[in-house]
Order: C-alpha cells, then sequence, then structure tokens
C-alpha cells in the first residue's frame, strides 16, 4: 500500500512539475515528422521529459517555413513556452522559438 502511495504522489508531482505556467525551454518541432505522433498532417508538439505533445495555442506555421531546411517538419528545434498540460495536449499561453545556436537572427 505504502509504494502505491509513494507512486501516485510521485505521479502527481511530476505531473504538476509540467503543468505550471512557468516559462520553461523545451524541444520542440512537428509531431508526425519529428516525434512521432499519429496524424496525417503537420502539426506543433513539443517534447518535454522524453515525452511529446501536441500544442495548442499555436500553430506550425506561425514560426516560418515548416518544410524549410531549420523548419520543424526538418529540425527539432528549442522554444520557451509556458501553459499546461490539459488531456494529453500542450495548452500554450507563451511560444517564442528561440534562435538557433550560431545564428545571429532573433
Amino acid at each position: 500500500m505504502k509504494k502505491i502511495i509513494v507512486l501516485l504522489v510521485a505521479s502527481f508531482l511530476t505531473a504538476t512539475a509540467i503543468c505550471q505556467t512557468k516559462k520553461q525551454v523545451v524541444e520542440a518541432a512537428c509531431g508526425q515528422c519529428q516525434f512521432g505522433l499519429p496524424g496525417k498532417s503537420c502539426d506543433l508538439a513539443i517534447r518535454i521529459n522524453g515525452k511529446a505533445y501536441f500544442v495548442d495555442g499555436s500553430k506550425i506555421d506561425s514560426h516560418g517555413d515548416a518544410h524549410a531546411k531549420d523548419g520543424f517538419c526538418n529540425a527539432i528545434r528549442k522554444a520557451e513556452v509556458s501553459g499546461e498540460l490539459v488531456k494529453a495536449r500542450f495548452k500554450a499561453t507563451h511560444f517564442e522559438l528561440l534562435p538557433e545556436k550560431g545564428s545571429s537572427n532573433k
């Protein structure tokens, strides 16, 4: 019984940490092309602690050409996000694509 309680508490703390609205840097890319999520179109997704989630509140085409060399369908990028997980989807209140290392653009 103690193991179950400890497991439940640990799961709750992990979910709470992921769901906090503070800004955090995550991996961002096309959920289907880069993260292997199900679907037939290209949709924005993030990866937190090794698990990928589709994003609501920001669109894949809002951050440049997804099919460009450095686009989400061809590259995993870093993004600063805030929001929460709701029913296995990330509800973004902030999504900012970070410049690639060595890039002089913002």
